[in-house]
């Protein structure tokens, strides 16, 4: 009997230019969110962020995150609590021209009521290294609304995926 499909496509989008994108009404059906973007913009001169809420997001200082990051020569390890929002890519910031960065973020048991939401990040680029990041969201509400923004205008592609229980 063949398995049935992991990664279940909720979402799609295009970002031409823009400097922030919502994913909302997002069904509670799944255990885990993927989002998976290829992106540049229009300034090397600033990072992404991810907020997420149910119904809005939390622009609360609810975030927390610790990151780790190598370019192949140096690397660094900082930690972050209290924050509005997880940085959505740290030093692997999505580049300009065709400096795409490749980006993964699994937010774990997304409509569980009972747990706070944990998120798994992976950033990389050519030109500047690898983000490793793992984030905490203190709420126990199930999340139906995710936010990827930056003072830079945005262009790439974004995908929403749902994993269901195994």
């Amino acid at each position: 009997m063949a398995a049935g499909s992991t990664y279940t496509p909720i979402a799609t989008t295009t970002l031409s230019g823009v400097t922030s994108y919502t994913f909302s009404s997002i069904s509670g059906s799944y255990t885990d969110l993927i989002l998976i973007g290829n992106l540049i913009q229009s300034s090397s001169a600033a990072n992404s962020y991810i907020q997420v809420g149910n119904g809005s997001v939390d622009t609360g200082s609810n975030y927390s995150q610790t990151i780790l990051y190598g370019n192949g020569s140096s690397t660094v390890s900082t930690r972050q609590s209290g924050q509005t929002a997880w940085y959505a890519d740290y030093a692997a910031a999505p580049g300009t021209g065709s400096d795409y960065n490749t980006a993964i973020w699994q937010i774990q048991n997304y409509s569980n009521s009972n747990v706070y939401k944990s998120i798994l990040m992976r950033v990389g680029k050519a030109t500047n290294g690898t983000d490793a990041m793992v984030g905490l969201w203190r709420s126990v509400s199930a999340i139906n609304t995710i936010k990827l923004f930056s003072s830079n205008n945005l262009t790439g592609t974004l995908t929403l995926y749902g994993i269901a229980a195994a």
